[in-house]
C-alpha cells in the first residue's frame, strides 16, 4: 500500500510538473512544409511554424527532414515542389517531383514527420514528365488522387488514383491542377508550400529533432585541426590499463578483417587484372563512355594502314567486334595500353591474338614493344596465319624498362588481316596464374591477411538498371566467350577478371569467397531507364525471377559442386576440379528496402535456404547506419532470420569518436553484422593520419563487439591515379607503382594481428575529461594459434600518453616487447609503420598514434 501511495504521488508530481512546463505553450500551431530549392534541390523537405500564419520561424536553417533518394548521385537526388498531406488515419504523405524528364513522382509516408518509410517512385506517365505533384484525398471513397502538370506536349495536366500508393490507376487527363499551396515569407525569402494546423507537440518534436541533429553534427564535425584550441593546456597524460578479471572474455570471429573488391576507379581492367592491352576485343562503345568507340586506344603506324571494325563471322557471339587491318609496306596497328604499357627489363611477356588472313599470300604477324621514340624493346613473330580464326601466341623478353611503351602489330604481307582479342600479359602474375592478376597489387592485398574477399561489388553487382545487372555466367569460360558490358562507374568491363579468377584469388589468399549478387533489383543510384515497375527501384519481372534464382543456385553449384555436376564441371574445365568451398553469399547491396526488393529478396533467400541450407545468406541494411532503409532492412532480416546483414556507412572522424558504443547497443539475438563498407571521410576526401586513427579506434570497438560484428571490410579497396571516381580509397596505384595509404597500414595491422578471444580491460586516466578519454582506444586479444597476447592502442590526442599496462592476472609482468607504431601529424598522408620496442610498465604512446605489439606466449 505504501509503495502504491508513493507511485501515485510521483505520478501526480510528474503530471503537475509537465502541466507547469507546458502552461504557457499553445495548444496548436501552423506547420509549413516546403523545399527551398537551394543546392540544386538537394536539401530536401524543410519545416517552419507560426502561431498566426504571419510571423514564421524556420526549424533550423535548411534542416532536412526528408531527402530524395531517386536517381544517380550528383545529377539527381532532388526534391522539387514537395506536397504534404495528412490522411484521416494520422499518416502524413509527401509527394514531390524528381526532375524535368521522368514520368514518375516520389512518395513517402510518416507517422510523425521524423521517421519516414522507404520511398517509392511509381512510373505513371512514361510518355511525359511529372511536375509539381499535388495530393488529394476523397474521404468518401478512401482514394488518394495524385495530380501533376507536364510540359509535354502542351502543358497538359494528368492524375492517377490509388488506395495504397502501390497500385495506381492509369493516368488520365484532367483540368488545371489546383496547387492548394500557399506562399510564405521566411527570413531568407518567399517559398511555396503546404500549411497545416497541428498540435504544438508536433512542432516541439520537430524542433527537438533538429536540435539533436545539430548537436550530433557538431560532435561529428570535430576535427584534429581544432585540437590546439580544444586541448590548449594539455600535457602528458598518465594512465593505467588493467585487465578486467570480472568480465568474461568474448569470442572473436576469425573472419573479422577482410577485403572488399569492387571494379571502381579502374580496379579491374587496367588495375588488378594483369592484362596490359586496353580494348583488346574492340568492344568499347559510346555506351561505356560517350567519346569511346571500337577503336579507342588503337591507332595505325602510318597513314598507309586502314582499320575497319567488322562483325561478320566473329570468334564468338559474345565478342562480336573485330578489326580488319588493311596494310601495305609494313604498316600496322598500335595499342597504347592503359595510359601506356609498363615494361620491366629482363621480364618476359606473353602475347596472344586471334587472327585470320584475308589475302592470298599468307604472312606472319610481327609483334613489337616500342618506347615513345619508336625504339624496339622486345619483339617476336607468330607463325604463318591461316584463313580461319586461330589463336597465335609468343613470348618476348624486354631489353629495357619503360613506363609508357606501346604494342605494335605489323603484317609481313600487303593485304587484309583480321585481329581480335589482342593480349599482352606479364609472365610473372600473382602466383603465376594464367589470365592472372598484377603481382604487386595482389601481393599488397595479400599482405593485409584478409580472412575473406567480397566481390565483385558494390554497386557494380546490381548495376545501373536491370540490363546492367552483373550476371556471373557472363564472366566465366574462355575469355573470348565472356560477354563484356558497361561499367556502372562509367567505363568498360571486359570480364577478363571474372568469377573464376575471383574464386581463385580467394583460394590463393586462403580467404573465404563472399560473392554478392543483385537481389533482383538494380542499384539504388540507377537512372530511371523507363521501367514500368516501380520507377527507379524497378525489379526483374516476376515471371523471369525463376530463371534468375536458378542462376544464383547455379553459382553455388559452380563453386561447390562435384565435377559430375553441370556447373561443377565448368569449374573443373577452367582448371580447378576441387570445390571452392563457398560458405557465404550476399543478396543485394545497400538497396532501397521497398516492396519490390522485399518480394525478390525473400524469393531468393528461400530458394538458397531450401537447396543449400549450409550457405549463409548476407542481407542488406541500405547505405546508411540509420534511416528508413536501415530500419526496414533489419526488420526484414529479423523476420526471415537472415544469418548476416550487411551494413554500410561513411562518416566523419568525429562520428567514430562519439559513437564508440554503437555496437554495444545491438541486440545479440538477431542477425550478425557484416560491416561491408565503411571509412572515415574528411571534406576533402583525403586519407590521412586523422582518418586512419578514427578507423583504428572503430576497429578496437568492433573487436570488443566481434560476437555481433563478425566481418568487416574497408571500402573502396583500389583506385588508379587519374581514374578515381571515389575517394578515399585504401590503395592507390599507377602502371608502375603501388601506393598504400595510412588507412591501409591500419587494416594490415588488424589483419596481421587478429585474435580469436577479446580480453576486457579497464583504462583509467589521471585526467577524467570525457573529451580526453574518448580519444584513447584499446583492444587486447589472444591469438588462439600462437597463444600470443596482442595489444592495440590508439591515441587521438596531441600529447604523449604515459600508460602503465597491468597484465598480471594472466601472468604477464614487466618486460620489453617489439612494437609497430603508426604516427604523425593529423594531415600526414604518406606515413608508414615503424618498428620499435616498448616497456610494458611504461608504455609511451606518441601523439596521434596507433601502436600494436605482441607478447609471445612463451613470455
Amino acid at each position: 500500500m505504501k509503495k502504491q501511495l508513493i507511485y501515485i504521488c510521483l505520478l501526480f508530481f510528474i503530471t503537475v510538473t509537465q502541466n507547469r512546463l507546458y502552461a504557457n505553450e499553445p495548444d496548436s500551431a501552423y506547420l509549413f512544409a516546403y523545399s527551398s530549392g537551394k543546392n540544386n534541390h538537394h536539401n530536401g523537405l524543410h519545416f517552419a511554424w507560426s502561431l498566426d500564419k504571419k510571423k514564421w520561424h524556420s526549424i533550423g536553417p535548411e534542416a532536412s527532414f526528408l531527402r530524395s533518394d531517386y536517381g544517380q548521385w550528383g545529377t539527381q537526388k532532388k526534391m522539387i515542389d514537395p506536397f504534404l498531406l495528412l490522411s484521416p488515419n494520422g499518416i502524413w504523405h509527401c509527394v514531390w517531383s524528381l526532375n524535368q524528364e521522368d514520368g514518375a513522382f516520389a512518395h513517402s509516408a510518416s507517422v510523425d514527420l521524423i521517421h519516414w518509410e522507404s520511398q517509392s517512385y511509381p512510373l505513371v506517365f512514361p510518355e511525359g514528365n511529372c511536375l509539381s505533384p499535388v495530393l488529394n484525398y476523397n474521404t468518401n471513397s478512401g482514394i488518394y488522387q495524385v495530380l501533376w502538370k507536364t510540359d509535354r506536349p502542351t502543358a497538359e495536366n494528368y492524375a492517377v488514383e490509388t488506395k495504397d500508393f502501390k497500385l495506381f490507376s492509369a493516368a488520365k487527363k484532367v483540368s488545371q491542377v489546383k496547387h492548394s499551396k500557399e506562399q510564405v515569407r521566411l527570413a531568407d525569402g518567399i517559398y511555396p508550400g503546404t500549411v497545416h494546423k497541428v498540435d504544438w507537440q508536433t512542432i516541439e518534436k520537430l524542433i527537438k529533432k533538429q536540435q539533436l541533429e545539430t548537436y550530433k553534427s557538431k560532435l561529428n564535425q570535430e576535427r584534429m585541426a581544432d585540437d590546439a584550441t580544444r586541448f590548449a593546456s594539455l600535457t602528458t597524460i598518465k594512465g593505467k590499463l588493467k585487465l578486467d578479471e570480472h568480465t568474461p572474455n568474448r569470442e572473436i570471429s576469425d573472419l573479422l578483417i577482410g577485403a572488399f573488391f569492387e571494379d571502381i576507379n579502374y580496379a579491374a581492367d587496367g588495375g588488378l587484372y594483369a592484362e596490359l592491352i586496353q580494348n583488346r576485343g574492340f568492344e568499347y562503345t559510346s555506351m561505356d563512355r560517350k567519346e569511346w568507340n571500337s577503336l579507342t586506344a588503337w591507332s595505325t603506324t602510318h597513314d598507309g594502314a586502314v582499320l575497319t571494325i567488322d562483325t561478320v563471322s566473329p570468334i564468338h557471339q559474345n565478342n562480336q567486334h573485330y578489326v580488319t587491318m588493311n596494310v601495305k609496306n609494313g604498316t600496322g596497328i598500335v595499342n597504347e595500353g592503359f595510359g601506356g604499357i609498363a615494361i620491366k627489363k629482363g621480364e618476359q611477356y606473353k602475347f596472344s591474338v586471334y587472327s585470320r588472313a584475308k589475302s592470298a599470300q599468307l604472312g606472319q604477324l610481327l609483334i613489337r614493344l616500342v618506347d615513345r621514340e619508336g625504339n624496339t624493346i622486345a619483339e617476336n613473330r607468330t607463325k604463318k596465319l591461316s584463313k580461319k580464326w586461330q589463336q597465335y601466341t609468343s613470348e618476348m623478353r624486354a631489353n629495357a624498362t619503360v613506363s609508357d611503351a606501346r604494342l605494335v602489330i605489323t603484317y609481313s604481307q600487303d593485304g587484309a588481316v583480321d585481329l581480335d582479342m589482342v593480349s599482352l600479359f606479364p609472365k610473372n602474375t600473382f602466383r603465376n596464374r594464367e589470365n592472372g592478376l598484377r603481382a604487386d597489387l595482389a601481393t599488397t592485398i595479400a599482405d593485409m591477411k584478409p580472412r575473406f574477399v567480397r566481390f565483385p561489388g558494390g554497386c557494380v553487382a546490381h548495376g545501373d538498371g536491370i540490363e546492367n545487372i552483373y550476371h556471373w555466367k557472363n564472366t566465366i569460360g574462355p575469355v573470348e566467350q565472356r560477354k563484356p558490358q558497361r561499367n556502372l562507374w562509367g567505363y568498360h568491363q571486359s570480364f577478363g577478371l571474372g568469377y573464376f579468377e575471383y574464386f581463385q584469388f580467394c583460394a590463393d589468399l586462403g580467404a573465404e569467397p563472399v560473392p554478392v549478387v543483385a537481389a533482383g533489383v538494380p542499384c539504388q543510384n540507377s537512372a530511371h531507364h523507363g521501367h514500368q515497375l516501380g520507377g527507379q527501384q524497378c525489379g526483374i519481372p516476376m515471371e523471369e525471377m525463376g530463371d534468375y534464382v536458378q542462376d544464383i543456385l547455379d553459382l553455388i553449384e559452380y563453386a561447390n559442386g562435384s565435377v559430375h555436376t553441370v556447373w561443377g564441371k565448368k569449374r573443373a574445365d577452367a582448371g580447378h576440379p576441387a570445390p571452392f568451398n563457398l560458405k557465404y553469399i550476399g543478396i543485394g547491396n545497400e538497396d532501397l528496402i521497398t516492396d519490390i526488393f522485399k518480394e525478390r529478396f525473400t524469393m531468393i533467400n528461400k530458394a538458397v535456404k531450401e537447396k543449400y541450407p549450409h550457405i549463409e545468406v548476407i542481407g542488406t541494411a541500405g547505405p546508411f547506419y540509420e534511416g528508413s532503409d536501415y530500419v526496414e532492412g533489419w526488420d526484414l532480416a529479423t523476420k526471415l532470420e537472415v544469418p548476416l546483414i550487411d551494413e554500410h556507412y561513411y562518416n566523419p572522424p568525429g562520428w567514430f569518436i562519439h559513437n564508440q558504443d554503437f555496437y554495444d547497443r545491438y541486440d545479440r539475438s538477431k542477425s550478425k553484422v557484416y560491416l561491408g563498407e565503411y571509412a572515415a571521410h574528411l571534406p576533402d576526401r583525403a586519407s590521412t593520419i586523422e582518418t586512419a586513427l578514427a578507423e583504428a579506434l572503430h576497429l578496437c570497438n568492433v573487436e570488443r563487439n566481434a560476437d555481433i560484428v563478425t566481418m568487416t571490410s574497408y571500402a573502396p579497396l583500389l583506385a588508379k591515379e587519374g581514374h578515381t571516381q571515389w575517394s578515399p580509397d585504401l590503395i592507390y596505384f599507377n602502371n608502375t607503382t603501388v601506393k598504400p595509404t595510412v588507412g591501409y597500414y591500419i587494416q594490415q595491422a588488424f589483419g596481421q594481428h587478429a585474435g580469436q578471444t577479446y580480453l576486457f580491460s579497464d583504462l583509467q586516466l589521471a585526467n577524467p575529461d570525457e573529451a580526453i578519454n574518448k580519444r584513447l582506444g584499446k583492444s587486447i586479444v589472444r591469438d588462439a594459434k600462437s597463444g600470443d597476447i596482442i595489444v592495440k592502442l590508439v591515441n587521438l590526442l596531441p600529447v604523449e600518453v604515459d600508460l602503465e599496462l597491468d597484465l598480471s592476472t594472466i601472468g604477464i609482468h614487466k618486460q620489453q616487447v617489439k612494437a609497430t607504431v603508426i604516427s604523425g601529424k593529423p594531415t600526414d598522408r604518406t606515413v608508414q609503420p615503424v618498428a620499435t620496442t616498448i616497456e610494458l610498465d611504461r608504455c609511451k604512446l606518441s601523439p596521434y598514434s596507433f601502436t600494436v605489439f605482441r607478447i609471445p606466449a612463451h613470455n
